[in-house]
């Protein structure tokens, strides 16, 4: 049987890796960030673009995917990466979080989870075996389990219901995903919140069920940052070393490199599209807001130390004068810069992990941070 993940370098200082994902449509080489692709596409940029700035995976979301066009439309069609012509990696989500943030009257039970479509209001009924098979249906690469997220902060009770729940819905998702051989790898997802004792019962179950990858879901939102790097920290005493780690929707670089400080392989989020789409672009130098006033004759590239196809031909005045237009070309150039940052950052993250220099990266990365 092939190893679907190979550590290919260490940190002498840190728990920081490298290594490689062996999936059906190619390897990804990890520390990774995934662009979220809900629907089956990046906002504002067509995967030409994507293939330019070297990414190597995409995330799309079941939940979304399932509502429309439908996974009876994407089979027909010819699987997800006929669909939307995408030949790389393709991660899905499994859709719990969405369910449980858009949906109106979601009621958990034990066999599965009701909720109705934020779209119309259509009600459905979706267990752990249906989200499975979703996904093996769609034909992507990396397939997550069902969970029982619930938001910070929450009491002992519902944190311990989330991890009991989602410890059941583990077991059941790999045992529907042993039925049917799909080529694709399975990652349980583990809960607790900021809890240590839940978030380690949490993970031992998992273990015991035994998936190809685990991800670390319930963070990001809220908690404060010395608890969420207390978590990662004691999760990658747990976490199987041999296993990559998913720290779920985690987006701000200096948490990145927190966590990659700490053992975490592969990440998502949709900050970097979404704030380009706002007129917010991340620089070596700190944010830029473009619609501020300054900016309206500035002549200077977003960034000078960026290559960025935005970087090399457009001015800040005119990509403030696109995005005071609401010109569509604002969201993909914004996006196309903001994108090339973050892969960036990770492409030099690896780079400084191969040749041992990941604790000085990380401190020019937050030192950046403080003097925005």
């Amino acid at each position: 049987m092939k190893k679907n993940f190979t550590i290919t370098a260490s940190s002498k200082k840190s728990s920081a890796r490298t290594g490689r994902i062996r999936t059906t449509h190619g390897f990804i080489e990890t520390p990774t960030f995934a662009p979220v692709a809900s629907q089956g596409s990046v906002k504002g940029l067509p995967h030409s673009f994507l293939h330019d700035l070297h990414a190597q995976v995409i995330l799309v979301n079941a939940y979304h995917l399932f509502l429309r066009p439908g996974i009876q439309t994407i089979q027909k069609l010819g699987g997800i990466h006929t669909f939307i012509s995408w030949k790389d990696p393709i991660l899905s989500d499994s859709g719990g979080f969405q369910i449980y943030s858009l949906s109106p009257l979601v009621k958990v039970y034990d066999e599965g989870v009701h909720f109705s479509s934020h779209l119309d209001g259509t009600p459905f009924h979706l267990t752990p075996e249906d989200a499975v098979d979703i996904q093996q249906s769609l034909g992507t690469d990396i397939m997550m389990a069902l969970d029982y997220f619930v938001p910070y902060p929450s009491g002992k009770e519902k944190l311990k219901k989330a991890v009991d729940i989602t410890s059941r819905w583990a077991r059941r998702s790999k045992e529907q995903f042993l039925r049917r051989e799909s080529g694709g790898q399975l990652w349980g997802i583990t809960q607790g919140s900021v809890s240590w004792d839940m978030r380690q019962r949490s993970i031992e179950d998992l273990i015991k069920v035994g998936f190809d990858g685990y991800a670390l879901g319930g963070l990001g939102i809220g908690e404060p940052k010395s608890r969420l790097f207390e978590i990662l920290e004691k999760s990658d005493t747990l976490v199987p070393r041999d296993k990559p780690r998913y720290c779920m929707g985690i987006g701000y670089i200096e948490d990145i490199v927190e966590a990659v400080d700490r053992g975490i392989d592969f990440f998502d989020c949709v900050l970097p599209t979404r704030n380009a789409r706002n007129g917010t672009l991340f620089t070596s130098k700190g944010k830029i807001i473009i619609k501020n006033a300054k900016y309206a004759q500035d002549p200077r590239p977003i960034d000078d130390n960026c290559s960025c196809y935005t970087c090399r031909h457009f001015s800040r005045a005119y990509l403030r004068h696109l995005y005071e237009r609401q010109e569509i070309t604002s969201a993909v150039l914004n996006t196309i810069h903001n994108l090339f940052f973050y892969l960036d950052i990770f492409r030099k993250i690896r780079q400084s992990i191969q040749s041992n220099s990941f604790n000085r990266f990380k401190r020019k990365i937050l030192r950046l941070k403080e003097e925005a």
